[in-house]
């Protein structure tokens, strides 16, 4: 039998160690930063680019696709090139894929900060980012498949299937969800609007969750778990169950994010009975990868490497659990918009893809280096803090969740509402708040505590980049299945085939959901008084966009009694035709916002902006001056409009080509609104005097668009709601 030599390629793997570690402190200090705002709203006063709304979707860009992204490449490159018994493909795809990738971090941590996004969650990244990213992920795709092809391992082993099913799936995902028509080379509208951009949005969500933090993952614990406890995986046929199972059913069950908003029913339902599904699947892997240690339980006990991935486990069990119970239409009542929505994805996060990569580097630094762990007793010292660090901040956030549910949902006897103010509930969970920044705190100081480990590890020993190994080479065998072979183990020496059938299986599920959605029009009924929103109104809209208000607000009022009686008439389909993209958001931190048209004066909306104490007292939000100070960029009105005509937003041509007119006009009506505070007036003029030349009338400022956008907000149904109420009190 020909034995052949060749290297398996370390560098590539050792660079992305280094930046998942790097990435990893950025992407938690940033958390840690946003867990501090909670109670220090005026931390970064004045500092629009460290404003809560703009850092947030720095932070969950950074540490899914920064710090655990890098993680995947890292333990990817290095489990495949084993288990395939073979360089990858193209040294040149590797280092593409390394170095693009790094790129694109730092352009995310760039343009997040400064406000473009397109809102649209985990896919916040605007469009030339989008096309770059699908540049990336197509080499790494074609790398590992060429990787497969020239293999000398005949049997494509279970965490090879994970991989290609999370390079298949994560690409169509996100293809699919970021198709715009851009407007500038920094800003795009979603060719989607509304209900349907909702249900596209949230079946990306979901499966980026699915397949970019769950999939990719349990092909590393299929390879790294064994590895580290020398044991085989408990059960060959539960690991093929698992995977087909897993990747058939996670696809449908994104729109239990949508539960009780204004999707289809049908297509509620579908995502709920999905979701329950879900639980065998996912917890015949977790029971496949926590059975893989019986016999090594002694090792557990000193071994930190195996903690770190027994905690992991369990998390991906706790959180694949939570999943479909808050898939219940009555769970989901409770918990939504809620801090509990925190607590399960932190859990998800923290315990499943933080400690499942704690263990990996573990693992692969001291293998990489030809060396020991510089120190066990350090490790374990990380994996007891990081423990600690998970319980302090999920426990609180839970206990936050049915406090906030509770409160919200509370009545007198004379049928009025017990907490009227939503600030009450706000001002009872600061100390969970305070909690949690000590639980984040704790969590960096146990990932530094991993940065110096890993240093000294790398110091005490020698690189060796290029590895020598050796492997018979693969023979040739029928293309048919042979006697006794399975269909399955036919499948596993057939990469081609397994990736096209793996297509398959994911894509029936977003068919299904999605087409019917977008071609049947019944599904999303018409409401002939809502129009479009004027050309001050959407360049306020895009201002909302960009200071990240999406992230405290949500713009959905679900058929609740409480919420009808706390915000006003609960929310149409047909409201939000023209909404390019939808904003319903996903959490509560503020009231929602989508009968806030009228409630309040400009003035209030002003003073609201510039001190939101000032208006409401005990509020957490941050001040945003800037939008009062700042003058309103208009000279992309009309090309912005153009865009919207595109994708069936009624403008007239006439109407684009009077922009600046109607935003003028517009704009010196809430001018002379703002006026009628006398308060307001004196400030006003003896800013008129100072400025000087520079001078910018009110009229031409941000704060006057958003104040357009804003007293738009649910005005164009006629109904009776809280808003009237509100007024004549």
């Amino acid at each position: 039998m020909e034995v052949q030599q060749f290297y398996y390629d370390n560098k590539v793997v050792k660079k992305f160690i280094y930046a998942t570690i790097l990435w990893g402190v950025v992407g938690m200090t940033v958390g840690l930063l946003l867990a501090f705002l909670f109670v220090f709203p005026n931390l970064t006063d004045g500092i629009s680019w460290l404003s809560f709304g703009r850092l947030r979707p720095l932070h969950t860009n950074a540490v899914i696709f920064a710090f655990v992204g890098n993680a995947i490449f890292a333990g990817v490159y290095y489990s495949t090139q084993r288990l395939l018994k073979a360089r990858m493909y193209s040294d040149f795809l590797s280092n593409f894929n390394f170095w693009a990738w790094q790129l694109l971090i730092v352009g995310a941590a760039i343009t997040l900060p400064l406000g473009y996004t397109t809102s649209k969650e985990y896919a916040e990244l605007e469009w030339p980012f989008d096309i770059a990213i699908a540049l990336i992920w197509v080499a790494f795709g074609v790398n590992l498949i060429g990787t497969m092809i020239k293999r000398r391992q005949r049997h494509l082993y279970v965490a090879i299937w994970f991989y290609l099913a999370t390079f298949i799936t994560v690409a169509v995902l996100h293809i699919f969800n970021s198709l715009a028509l851009p407007v500038t080379a920094l800003k795009s509208y979603s060719v989607y609007a509304g209900v349907q951009d909702a249900l596209v949005q949230w079946w990306y969500g979901h499966n980026a969750v699915a397949f970019f933090l769950t999939t990719p993952f349990l092909g590393l614990m299929y390879y790294f778990v064994p590895k580290a406890a020398n044991r085989p995986v408990y059960s060959y046929r539960l690991s093929i169950v698992h995977f087909w199972s897993l990747i058939f059913i996670y696809i449908w069950a994104g729109p239990h994010h949508l539960l009780y908003t204004a999707l289809p029913e049908w297509a509620q339902n579908l995502g709920v009975a999905f979701s329950i599904m879900l639980l065998m699947p996912s917890w015949g892997g977790m029971i496949n990868g926590l059975l893989t240690l019986r016999g090594a339980w002694d090792k557990v006990r000193t071994d930190p490497v195996l903690k770190f991935m027994v905690v992991a486990i369990t998390g991906y069990g706790m959180a694949t659990f939570e999943g479909p119970l808050l898939s219940l239409k009555g769970v989901n009542a409770i918990a939504h918009y809620t801090d509990w929505i925190i607590a399960h994805v932190h859990v998800g996060a923290l315990a499943w893809n933080g400690f499942l990569t704690f263990g990996m580097i573990y693992w692969m630094v001291p293998r990489l280096f030809k060396t020991k762990l510089y120190s066990v007793a350090l490790a374990n010292m990380h994996f007891w803090i990081g423990t600690l660090g998970i319980i302090l901040y999920a426990l609180p956030m839970y206990i936050a969740g049915f406090v906030q549910a509770s409160m919200w949902k509370q009545f007198n006897p004379d049928g009025t509402l017990t907490y009227g103010n939503f600030l009450e509930t706000v001002s009872e969970i600061i100390p969970m708040y305070w909690m949690r920044a000590i639980g984040g705190t704790l969590f960096i100081i146990g990932m530094l505590i991993l940065v110096y480990n890993v240093i000294l590890t790398i110091r005490q020993g020698s690189s060796v980049e290029d590895e020598l190994a050796e492997a018979p080479a693969l023979k040739k065998v029928s293309k048919h299945r042979t006697k006794g072979e399975t269909w399955h183990t036919w499948l596993e020496r057939k990469p081609i085939k397994l990736t096209i059938y793996a297509a398959i299986v994911i894509l029936i599920g977003g068919v299904v959901q999605i087409v019917p959605t977008i071609m049947v029009k019944s599904n999303i009924p018409t409401i002939s008084s809502v129009k479009p929103y004027t050309p001050l109104e959407l360049e306020g809209r895009d201002l909302y966009i960009r200071e990240g208000c999406v992230g405290c607000h949500s713009q959905m009022i679900r058929p609740f009694r409480s919420e009808v009686e706390r915000y006003g008439e609960y929310s149409k389909a047909g409201e939000f035709v023209y909404d390019h993209p939808f904003l319903w958001g996903s959490k509560r931190t503020g009231p929602d916002l989508h009968r806030i048209g009228g409630k309040y004066s400009d003035s209030w909306h002003l003073n609201h902006m510039y001190d939101p104490q000032s208006t409401s007292s005990g509020s957490i939000m941050p001040r945003y001056q800037w939008l009062i100070n700042d003058e309103l960029d208009k000279s992309d009105t009309e090309k912005k409009m153009r865009v919207m005509v595109k994708l069936g937003v009624p403008y007239s041509d006439e109407e684009i080509d009077n922009a600046q007119e109607n935003m003028l006009a517009q704009g010196t009506q809430i001018e002379e609104n703002l006026y009628a505070d006398p308060d307001f007036a004196k400030i006003y003029e003896e800013d008129k005097k100072s400025g000087g030349e520079d001078f910018v009338e009110m009229r031409n400022r941000e704060i006057v668009a958003m104040i357009a956008y804003l007293q738009r907000l649910g005005t164009d149904i006629k109904v009776k709601n809280t808003n009237e109420q509100t007024s004549k009190n």
